[in-house]
């Protein structure tokens, strides 16, 4: 089959499943033919971003729903996931129309759509007819001009009014590349030209010291020393994170929450490998990776596998100096790197995210040595996950503390800072310094 039709498997599984992007893609890409998995990728990725304007355009061009939940049910959603992605190679790809078409209706008739050839044969060529019109037509409604879903429109508008517009169009752009230099080895300016020798074109990044932004991404293997340690890929936002927190030789570090890894490498690193760091996460699996970049750095952490708020099961009594805290959130500040985030997201989940990072800060908190500091991180850019969190946690206890956090970039919320995504820069994050009283 074309790549138009595995990618039409995807967003089936995607839309219609509920399952996420990124694992769908890893398992299927195997299966395409390694000259096409580039576009492959990008087709899934790109129908994820614009889902919300390209429903709305079959809405429009459909005579009638294709019946999804009908005698023929597994058909019409491969159907209507295959016209997404006819539809987004004619209105945001950069692909010939007549090939995207013809292509698109081939990997019909791979996918055994057969009766529905025509039907998407003649929808794309009317979109590809009347685009302009089309495209202006969805302007007249939030949710495709937003790309997002009406229930998001509404908290981020209501909690940022005047950044909503700027915080969605940065998520439904695609996300820069960037690399964190390993100091051990390399300052970020001689590995600047090692990256311009061999044709990478990079520049500092803004805000982090140790950061540098690809103008074009690459694969890993093209980056000089990679597999010797030199650099990770880790976006800029979340390499402030050690910085803001701090690391020193000696120091007994916590990263709970830890997969897959980059922060808790970024503390090694600053403390040139001689801080005393455990990392935690609750998913075996996503440890698999946290082993691998220690491994790749030459770094050494202890690495458990544990509920972080079950402190009883992991536990041994000594408290820590640092602690870094960076819950599971609504990865809203990452939408852009995860757009699936969009489909898969409901609104109820903001406050069951909400009440598990205020459960899990309350049973970390006991671990802190006195005097220590936690630094609270979510990638999330909603208010309810990150400052009303933070002032909860607070107003309900005495020996904690608010320090100042100066990353240089985004908003000081009183309860912490706030990062919003930006285009050609960092993500969405949080971070809240808090100090416990000796």
């Amino acid at each position: 089959m074309n790549c138009r039709a595995y990618a039409a498997s995807v967003v089936t599984r995607l839309q219609y499943q509920q399952q996420s992007l990124t694992p769908l893609i890893i398992s299927t890409e195997n299966k395409v033919a390694e000259k096409d998995r580039g576009l492959f990728q990008a087709l899934c990725f790109g129908v994820a971003r614009h889902y919300f304007s390209l429903n709305a355009l079959s809405k429009i061009l459909l005579d009638k729903p294709l019946d999804v939940a009908g005698e023929h049910a597994a058909q019409a959603k491969d159907a209507h996931s295959l016209l997404l992605v006819g539809l987004f190679q004619l209105a945001y790809g950069h692909i010939p129309e007549h090939a995207a078409i013809n292509e698109t209706v081939s990997a019909a008739e791979q996918m055994g759509l057969q009766h529905y050839k025509g039907l998407i044969n003649a929808i794309l060529r009317r979109f590809q007819r009347e685009k302009d019109a089309l495209l202006a037509q969805l302007q007249q409604s939030d949710v495709p001009r937003f790309e997002h879903p009406k229930w998001l429109i509404k908290m981020l508008e209501k909690a940022w009014p005047r950044q909503a517009a700027d915080i969605m169009a940065a998520a439904n752009q695609q996300a820069p590349m960037t690399l964190r230099v390993n100091q051990m080895h390399h300052s970020r300016h001689a590995y600047l030209e090692m990256c311009h020798a061999v044709g990478i074109d990079a520049i500092a990044t803004a805000y982090s010291p140790v950061g540098i932004q690809l103008q074009q991404a690459t694969g890993v293997s093209h980056l000089p020393g990679f597999a010797e340690g030199l650099c990770s890929v880790q976006d800029e936002a979340a390499q402030l994170a050690a910085h803001l927190l701090g690391a020193a030789e000696g120091e007994h570090i916590l990263d709970a929450c830890a997969a897959p890894g980059g922060k808790t490498c970024h503390l090694l690193e600053i403390s040139h490998n001689k801080a005393v760091v455990t990392a935690l996460d609750a998913d075996g699996k996503r440890l698999v990776r946290v082993n691998e970049n220690l491994h790749r750095l030459k770094l050494n952490a202890k690495v458990l596998e544990a509920q972080a708020q079950d402190t009883a099961s992991w536990w041994d009594g000594q408290t820590f100096e640092r602690i870094l805290l960076d819950v599971p959130c609504s990865a809203t500040g990452v939408i852009r790197r995860h757009p699936d985030i969009k489909l898969l997201r409901q609104r109820e989940d903001i406050e069951r995210l909400a009440s598990l990072q205020q459960e899990i800060l309350r049973a970390i908190w006991p671990t802190l040595k006195p005097g220590g500091v936690l630094l609270y991180a979510t990638c999330s850019v909603l208010p309810q996950e990150n400052a009303d969190n933070v002032k909860q946690f607070l107003d309900n206890t005495p020996d904690a503390s608010l320090l100042p956090v100066q990353p240089g970039c985004g908003i000081d919320t009183g309860y912490g800072h706030q990062l919003f995504p930006q285009i050609n820069g960092h993500d969405g994050f949080f971070y809240a310094r808090l100090q416990k009283h000796g």
